[in-house]
């Protein structure tokens, strides 16, 4: 909460002018990760944490999800029109890009993701095409459904009509077909170079019934957790999932089942109104922001909100692979819980400026 409401008085002017350098910051964190980087918990065999001395200091991971959206701000914010072109996109897909890859090669598929939820979330808002946002999207589906060869060649060909109805220029449609046709053709090296930990949860997401006793557990605990809960749930502390330590990592990627096992249907649809309400809030405060690079920063920290929210609570109930990614201001995680406090103080910040100029932007 102090470091929310040291935020608060932070001017956005000042956070548009020392982005590049907070920017700069985060990627060198990232680097030195990747080099004297430790693990922690069940995120064993990746490199996410700095340490000193061997005390953890934090994850570099977390505070560059706000150097990326204020590197982004700044860019997007200070154009006279959104980008019109794949070409025009670039800038932006390079600033995302960067702490995409090397949190990637943590590796960290969890946060990596979420990466692309701003650059997408951030897109949108300052009106791109969503014709234009597909074909960015395009080789990340190619890649998704390369590992069935119908699929995939499915979805070339529907790519190629797309691409001749749309007519983009044709350096740029040249571009896009041939990154989707690579990315179909490297899909398997790509599989053989995750983390064997990685390749598990992907299996266990397509059956976890293949190990249901290993890589196949967490996600049928989960599943049994929120399922028992009921309409009221079984009360505080009076989960048996949670007392008899069936489920895993309860107070941070799993919170989510032991909220519905405690508190039931009820439970958790008051939780998810509640984030409901505080992402409608922050979209209130971006379309009324003074200036566009406010609005872009606190577009960018809804889409993140967004994107932790709907990974956590997906992968709790099989609908995405688990990932390791925690729900907001619930799950136990000092790094993350700073960010999402400094990013909250940044959009209040917005708001107060907003109100005070008397300004609502139509």
């Amino acid at each position: 909460v102090g470091v929310g409401l040291s935020l608060f008085r932070v001017s956005p002017r000042l956070l548009e002018w020392v982005a590049p350098f907070v920017y700069g910051v985060s990627i060198v964190s990232l680097l030195l990760t990747l080099v004297v980087g430790t693990g922690a918990g069940t995120a064993a065999g990746t490199k996410s944490w700095l340490a000193i001395g061997g005390v953890r200091i934090g994850q570099p991971a977390e505070f560059a999800k706000i150097a990326t959206i204020l590197m982004l701000a700044r860019h997007l914010g200070g154009r006279r029109r959104s980008p019109q072109t794949v070409t025009e996109l670039l800038r932006a897909c390079l600033i995302v890009g960067a702490p995409f890859v090397l949190v990637g090669l943590q590796p960290d598929l969890g946060s990596a993701i979420v990466f692309l939820g701003i650059l997408f979330g951030v897109l949108f808002w300052v009106g791109v095409a969503p014709r234009l946002l597909l074909m960015l999207a395009s080789p990340v589906i190619s890649l998704l459904l390369a590992f069935s060869t119908l699929s995939w060649g499915a979805w070339i060909v529907v790519l190629t009509v797309l691409l001749i109805v749309w007519r983009p220029y044709v350096l740029e449609g040249a571009a896009i077909w041939l990154a989707n046709v690579i990315m179909g053709v490297i899909a398997l090296d790509l599989w053989t170079r995750l983390a064997p930990y990685q390749q598990n949860r992907l299996l266990s997401f397509l059956n976890p019934e293949i190990d249901p006793r290993a890589t196949g557990w967490n996600i049928i605990q989960s599943k049994v957790a929120i399922g028992s809960g009921g309409l009221f749930g079984k009360g505080f502390t009076l989960g048996t999932q949670k007392r008899l330590a069936f489920l895993p990592a309860q107070h941070t990627d799993f919170v989510f089942p032991i909220l519905a096992e405690e508190w039931g249907f009820v439970g958790v649809l008051v939780t998810l109104v509640l984030f409901g309400v505080l992402l409608q809030t922050l979209l209130r405060i971006a379309r009324e922001a003074t200036d566009p690079f406010s609005s872009v920063i606190v577009a960018g920290v809804t889409a993140l909100l967004l994107t932790h929210v709907v990974e956590n609570i997906g992968m709790t109930v099989g609908l995405m692979p688990i990932t390791g990614i925690p729900l907001p201001f619930l799950s136990y995680g000092g790094s993350f819980l700073v960010t999402c406090c400094m990013l909250v103080g940044v959009a209040l910040r917005v708001a107060w400026d907003s109100r005070n100029a008397g300004y609502v932007k139509r």
